[in-house]
Parts: C-alpha cells; structure tokens; sequence
C-alpha cells in the first residue's frame, strides 16, 4: 500500500480541515505524513489551524475510509493528484483554496501552456451552440486545452466541439468517478477520454453529484484555466458563479454580447456592463489579450477565409462597406433595403465572426 497517499488521502477526511487549512499545513510542513506527525503544540500555532483543528488532526484515526479509495483507485486506474505532485494542476496553486487531493482519469497535459475554460447555460440555443463550434475551431490550431464541466447545454457543445476538432478536452465533475451525471453524457465521457481528455474531480467515490458540490466543482474549472469563456447564461447560474470565480481568482473573463431581449445572454450582457467580463466577438480577441499570438507566431487576426459562409444578409453588409470605407447605420439600413432589425442582426453576426468592427458614431467598417 502507498503509504504517502494512504496519509494525503487521510488529511483530506479530517474533520475540520478544509482545503485552506490543509494548503496552510502543507505550505509549512511539506506533505502530509509530516503534517500527522506534528506535535500539537506545533500544529495550533499555525495561522488558521489553532487548538481545535490540530486535536482534529492528532485524534483522526479513521483510515479505513482512504484504504478503501485507494482500492478503488488501483481498480480503475485513477491517478490521484496531491497539492505536492508535479502533474497537479500547477495553476490552482495560485488559489486561495485548491483541492487537497485531486482524482484523474485521463491523458490531457492539466498543465498545458494554452487552457481556457467554456461555460454556458444548460438551456443552450443555436447561436450559442454556433459561436462555441465556431470559436474552438479557429482555436484548434493553437493547441489549447478545453475545460469545462459535463453539464447539459453549454458544457457538452463545448466537449464536442473540441473533439470534433481534435482538441484535448478535460470534463470537471461534482461527484466521484464511480458514476457520471448526466448519466445521457457516459457516451461523451468516455468519448472525452478515448481521444485523450480527461476526467477530473476532487470528490471521492460514492460522493453524490448533491446541489452544495456544483461552485466547489466551478471553482476548479476557473482556477485551472487562463481564461473563462461565457457563452450563453441567465442572471442567475452557474456560469455566473464561474465567472465571478475567475474574477477573483484574478484570471480573465471573456463574455460573447447578445440581443438585450434574450434572457439566454441576460448574464452575458451584465458581466460586459458591469465589467467583469470582456466583451468576446472571436478568437482573435482572446489570442490578442493573452498574448497568444507572440508565443505562437502566428497572425493576431483570424483570416477572414476560415470563417463560416455568410448568409444572403451579411453579404449584402458585407458588400456595401467594400464600396465605401465606413457606413453609419443609417446609411446601411438605406442602401441594403433590408429593415433595421435584420441590419443589425447581420452586423452583429458579422462583428462575432471578426468580419466587421464598430466605431464612434454607430459607423462600421471591415476589419
């Protein structure tokens, strides 16, 4: 038996330490056998651990629980990921709170040097659905690594799209990996690890997918990326606590606008307004803002050419703004014959494929 785990997997079951206070012990002892040897006296006067939660530490006694997730483990070939391992996610160190142990089933680098993290509503539309194929598509060619979290609508698009484009993907979930939730996604699951994905959790067997687990499980697939992208989502919902996560992880939000009458893009309009999310028009935005470009040697700005065909309505944008410089509004709304409504509905499909650009004065040009 692994003796260092059966000890990490056992510092993880004592009552009264959390994931902060088990960073604090593991930040000043080393690991987790020395954090059991301790004397009291040298545990309760550590900064957040104190008299009950060092009696807490030197009375656990209870190992049968780890000795049987480590059978478990062995059984189906988890890796288990300690705050100390190399292959931990070295992003989530930077949080407050990081997992004390993480369960890993897969072969994605969780340590890639390009990770962005896609979330959305689980009441997803075509245009979201769209606009998530569309971005990972013009991503694909930087090697980036996908995270999200499984979950009906957005989540699942986003899984998809990255292995329909032969992109590593990593599905975070909120119980043990003895069971998938959604159950209709074990056919993606196992489709996420076939093509080299991955499944990660920090929650042992048997844990229930239970409502409580849903923001620990969001706080992961923040902490781990370099930025969140907000597709679709309400006011109110998980991609809003995600987003609000990343904020404070200090991590970049993106967050793609929508008509202010579609409740499915309510969350998205607000984090632009409010300033918690950068408004998201395509990939080029985010290659420009991580600095991706540079690192890869390759143009700032998509070419136009990889873009999906455009409809009968955009061509006719399209077509006006290569006669003339800049339009305003006014003038396109003019000059294509088309009403105002499917004016702008065109430009703004249009801005999200990184076709057109607005400027001051409600003019537009091409990019």
């Amino acid at each position: 038996m692994n003796h260092p785990l059966l000890q990490q997997l056992a510092l993880s079951l004592v009552p009264n330490i959390g994931t902060v206070q088990a960073k604090i012990l593991i930040d000043h002892f080393g690991d987790a056998t020395a954090v059991f040897k301790a004397k009291k006296s040298s545990l309760e006067v550590l900064a957040g651990i104190g008299e009950v939660r060092a009696r807490s530490i030197k009375s656990f006694a209870d190992y049968k629980r780890a000795e049987e997730e480590i059978a478990f483990i062995e059984k189906y070939k988890i890796t288990p990921l300690f705050l100390t391992d190399k292959a931990y996610p070295q992003r989530l160190l930077n949080c407050y709170d990081p997992p004390t142990i993480l369960y890993y089933r897969g072969r994605a680098d969780l340590n890639a040097a390009k990770i962005i993290a896609v979330v959305g509503t689980r009441s997803k539309t075509d245009y979201g659905k769209q606009i998530t194929d569309k971005l990972l598509s013009d991503l694909a060619q930087l090697q980036v690594l996908v995270i999200s979290g499984l979950a009906l609508g957005i989540d699942a698009v986003a899984h998809k799209a990255a292995l329909k484009h032969a992109m590593p993907t990593v599905a975070v979930v909120a119980h043990g990996l003895d069971k998938i939730y959604p159950a209709e996604h074990t056919g993606l699951a196992k489709d996420i690890i076939k093509e080299n994905g991955g499944l990660l959790t920090e929650f042992r067997s048997k844990t229930k997918p239970d409502k409580h687990n849903f923001p620990s499980r969001n706080r992961i697939v923040a902490g781990m990326s370099d930025a969140t992208i907000v597709i679709e989502t309400d006011i109110k919902g998980g991609s809003m606590i995600t987003a609000d996560l990343a904020n404070g992880y200090n991590r970049d939000v993106f967050a793609f606008p929508g008509r202010t009458t579609d409740n499915k893009s309510a969350g998205c309009n607000e984090l632009i307004k409010n300033n918690k999310a950068i408004l998201l028009s395509g990939a080029a935005d985010i290659i420009d803002m991580l600095g991706w470009a540079e690192q890869t040697n390759i143009p700032k700005k998509i070419q136009k050419e990889l873009f999906i065909q455009l409809s009968d309505e955009e061509k006719t944008i399209v077509d006006l703004l290569k006669e003339k410089e800049t339009l305003s509004i006014d003038e396109l709304n003019i000059k294509s014959r088309l009403s105002s409504s499917t004016v702008a509905a065109a430009i703004l499909n249009l801005e999200l494929q990184n076709v057109v650009a607005s400027l001051p004065g409600k003019l537009y040009k091409l990019l």
